[in-house]
């Protein structure tokens, strides 16, 4: 089984836009790969990052018809964190159930990227967090951080968190926001994460609303994550 657990510094950080990329890498090398994301929020019968997912990959819903159900277990109205907005739906949340239509999928395709929701500390219901479904998963998590002032902060959290459970990063993915920050600092903030923590700085993205352009700039990143997780084997 081939998996990997998106998840990000915070809620925008870019998570939707990584998973979709990874996608379609992995797709332009041959494998069966299909996304995931465990709970949806703020979106009625189907999530909306799935969508987005699809759409950065090439395909269309109908290409995973028959995994509908297993792709996108939960979907929830209200926009928040699973636990509230599974409350104001009047819903509960099943852990079996999540991990079940996980491995399903792991047993049909050669890769499947789970996104998270939000931050890597949410929790999916009141007694457990998402990112500790992950780990009872063993999925190597990338992080996402949104390249911004106050990455730094955030993204070492981040990184204690997962260290704290003893899971394995594959790697940080910085991604540049919409809103231009100082040159001076989003070049500085993949440096100094690096030299704190010891972990593998993947790539930066730039900010632009070329997909092509993005695509192309995260393909070295693509190669990188991919020869990790083919050691995983």
């Amino acid at each position: 089984m081939k998996a990997i657990f998106i998840t990000g510094t915070d809620t925008g950080a870019g998570k939707t836009l990584i998973s979709g990329l990874l996608g379609r890498y992995l797709l332009s090398k041959g494998y069966r790969v299909i996304t995931q994301k465990w709970v949806a929020t703020g979106s009625k019968d189907f999530s909306l990052d799935i969508k987005q997912h699809l759409r950065l990959m090439g395909k269309t819903k109908r290409d995973i018809t028959h995994y509908l159900p297993l792709v996108s277990p939960y979907n929830f109205t209200f926009p928040a964190s699973p636990h509230l907005a599974s409350h104001m739906d009047k819903k509960s949340i099943s852990i079996n159930k999540i991990k079940k239509s996980f491995k399903l999928l792991a047993q049909r395709f050669d890769y499947v990227i789970v996104e998270g929701v939000g931050g890597a500390l949410v929790p999916i219901t009141k007694k457990k967090l998402l990112i500790d479904i992950a780990k009872e998963l063993k999925l190597p998590t990338v992080i996402v951080s949104g390249n911004k002032l106050g990455a730094i902060n955030h993204t070492l959290l981040t990184i204690e968190s997962l260290v704290r459970r003893k899971m394995k990063i594959a790697g940080i993915i910085f991604n540049n926001q919409p809103t231009r920050g100082d040159k001076v600092i989003l070049k500085d903030n993949p440096k100094i994460i690096r030299e704190i923590s010891g972990e593998n700085i993947l790539g930066i993205l730039p900010w632009t609303k070329d997909k092509g352009e993005l695509y192309r700039k995260f393909r070295p990143i693509g190669r990188k994550l991919t020869a990790y997780l083919e050691k995983k084997r």
